[in-house]
């Protein structure tokens, strides 16, 4: 029989992973074909910290 896990147990589970995914940001930027002049959409997953690196 599968033992059951505490509350206690699994709230601090989910503070050690807290910081995980609210700290990446998904990004689309446009990018122009400058042969046939259209756009295209890139999508990327981008810690918050390099967005700027990012869209330069």
């Amino acid at each position: 029989m599968a033992k059951k896990v505490s509350k206690n147990a699994r709230v601090s589970q989910r503070a050690a992973n807290a910081g995980s995914g609210k700290d990446h940001v998904k990004l689309i930027k446009s990018i122009k074909d400058p042969i046939t002049g259209k756009y295209s959409f890139q999508e990327m997953i981008v810690h918050k910290d390099k967005v700027k690196e990012y869209l330069d």
